[in-house]
């Protein structure tokens, strides 16, 4: 038998590696076993669907692992030309990091700090909103693994795990038998509000369809109703499309269980309200605490986002979108956010990390981005890659190296690679960035 904490080399160029991490989405499930031949994943057991195609589709790309102004170059030369490009800006940025170890992360940060730059992750385009309200109002929290043992009420909102992270139920949420749930999905009440019907709602013992954009009036009737607050039935239903009625039988139900839960996605953090939205939800989760025991939990998407949240926020203070310019850490979302810096026009240099703004950013941005020198690292080719002043092609985190990712629940857990790769990694990639830059800034500490 396989120990849990072995890689096995077997005769043929096989291995196995038990217990790796899967780092596609924010479950970052940490039990997959992967077959490894001739560096090729050929199996993952227990992987989900998403896992398993982004362990069997992985591939090593055949490409220089660094290109200055799209031609070859050393390593050597190309950390250098980063190093220049950073300190000449007087507008620096650096963006992505969600798909990068914390490791890596961490000297991202320090690289800000010794240029007076601006540090920003993709959680400013998705959960930028429940950073806010975090702090804003606080988070009453838990572990996946509390969720899994008392859990007897799950609600999701504005969140569609089905397809987005599948195997958020079987293995956290709805199915696992607990310690205190022994007939598992028997033992718990599970309630889906969303918009549409999803695939997600199939898994639901009710589906709540909300109006679009209705998000913050509804958890507002529910603090309502949590208080004793009388209400019209009549302006319950214009606001939110949903009967009092019904929001009374949901409220009945959240007050009687032992553990309730609520795993809330970019429904509602992306909708209209945005940060007052995730802001209500967690106010709501504090009111209920006055009748029993209950936790919100956002369904992160990348692999290792909320690691990017806590390594900026130990480091800054803030999570996202923070600003050295004077120093100091100053955080301003809609001034400091990447996509705003780009799209206003006054980042004059940056770096994205294990991102592509090129693809996904709003026209102004992207236009702005291919103007200005900048540096990308990333595993594979993108539209970002192409347009850099200096292309880094790095190793894959999790397939191909190691270092400490953050489940959605931050909870720290640790990668186990399954081959190595011959491209540096991001952490190698930034630690050799980070010691010209000082150099040139003539820091010896």
């Amino acid at each position: 038998m396989v120990s849990s904490t072995e890689t096995v080399a077997v005769p043929g160029a096989l291995k196995i590696v038990t217990d790796a991490t899967c780092t596609f989405c924010g479950c970052v499930c940490d039990d997959i076993d992967l077959t490894v031949q001739d560096n090729h994943i050929t199996e993952a057991k227990r992987a989900c669907v998403l896992g398993k195609a982004w362990f069997l589709s992985h591939s090593i790309e055949d490409r220089p692992s660094c290109l200055i102004d799209g031609k070859p170059a050393t390593l050597e030369a190309g950390y250098d030309r980063a190093a220049q490009i950073l300190t000449n800006g007087k507008y620096p940025i650096v963006y992505g990091l969600s798909d990068s170890p914390c490791e890596a992360q961490r000297v991202a940060v320090s690289i800000v700090d010794w240029i007076n730059g601006t540090i920003d992750t993709t959680t400013s385009v998705c959960h930028g909103p429940s950073g806010m309200a975090f702090q804003g109002v606080g988070e009453v929290t838990c572990s996946l693994g509390e969720v899994a043992n008392r859990g007897d009420l799950i609600i999701f909102w504005g969140s569609n795990p089905a397809e987005s992270h599948p195997r958020h139920f079987t293995r956290y949420s709805l199915m696992p038998k607990g310690m205190f749930l022994p007939n598992g999905r028997k033992d718990r009440t599970c309630v889906l509000i969303d918009v549409r019907k999803t695939k997600s709602a199939k898994a639901a013992d009710q589906f709540i369809q909300i109006k679009p954009r209705a998000d913050f009036e509804a958890l507002w009737a529910l603090r309502a109703l949590a208080k004793g607050v009388e209400l019209d039935p009549e302006a319950v239903l214009r606001d939110t499309g949903v009967e009092l009625s019904v929001w009374q039988g949901l409220m009945d139900k959240m007050k009687a269980a032992k553990f309730g839960v609520i795993f809330f996605g970019m429904g509602l953090t992306m909708t209209r309200g945005k940060h007052a939205n995730t802001e209500a939800l967690l106010a709501l989760t504090r009111d209920l605490n006055a009748f029993t025991r209950f936790a919100a939990k956002a369904n992160r998407g990348h692999g290792n986002v909320s690691g990017a949240d806590n390594v900026v926020s130990w480091r800054t203070g803030y999570p996202f979108g923070v600003n050295h310019s004077r120093g100091y850490p100053r955080f301003n979302p809609g001034e400091y956010t990447t996509s705003d810096t780009l799209a206003n026009g006054e980042a004059d240099s940056a770096m994205t990390i294990a991102c592509d703004p090129m693809a996904n950013f709003s026209q102004p941005a992207r236009e702005h981005l291919a103007k200005i020198p900048f540096i990308a690292l990333d595993a594979k080719e993108t539209p970002t890659t192409r347009a850099a002043a200096v292309a880094f092609t790095v190793a894959t985190y999790g397939i191909n190296t190691g270092g400490t990712v953050y489940r959605m629940d931050d909870v720290p857990i640790p990668l186990r690679p399954a081959f190595d790769s011959p491209h540096p990694s991001d952490f190698e990639v930034l630690t050799q960035i980070e010691k010209r830059v000082k150099l040139i800034k003539g820091i010896t500490s």
